[in-house]
C-alpha cells in the first residue's frame, strides 16, 4: 500500500489500533461475564469447553441480522443459533431492544 502523506499513514494506524481495541474489549467482556473458569461450549462443532477468543466471538456474531422496524414493531436482532444468544447475553445486549433506540439522534430532535 502506498500512501502519499504522513497524516494518512497516521490515520490508517489509528483506525487499525481502534479496531484492535474493540476486538480486545469484546473478548474481555465475554471472558469476564463467564466468571471463574472462563470457558463456554458451542463455539466449535464438537461442543468442547474452550476459552472464547475475539475471533470466534465475531465469527459467530457475523451472521446476525436485524429486522427493520415497522409502524407497530420495533427493530429486533434475529438470532439463528443458540450460541449467538449466549454471546449476546454475555455482552449485555438485549436482542429485543437495540441500544440505539435509547439514545436520541440529533436528526430526530423536534425543534420548536
Amino acid at each position: 500500500m502506498f500512501l502519499h502523506h504522513n497524516r494518512r499513514i497516521a490515520a490508517l494506524i489509528t483506525v487499525a489500533c481502534l479496531a484492535l481495541l474493540v476486538f480486545c474489549l469484546i473478548e474481555r467482556q465475554v471472558r469476564q461475564a463467564l466468571g471463574g473458569d472462563q470457558t463456554t461450549r458451542g463455539l466449535y462443532p464438537d461442543n468442547r469447553a474452550v476459552r472464547p477468543t475475539g475471533r470466534m466471538i465475531l465469527y459467530h456474531l457475523a451472521s446476525l441480522r436485524m429486522r427493520a422496524a415497522t409502524a407497530t414493531d420495533p427493530p429486533t436482532i434475529l438470532i439463528n443459533r443458540g450460541v449467538q444468544a449466549h454471546l449476546l447475553e454475555l455482552l449485555g445486549i438485549d436482542e429485543t431492544r437495540p441500544r440505539w433506540l435509547d439514545t436520541p439522534h440529533p436528526m430526530c430532535e423536534i425543534r420548536v
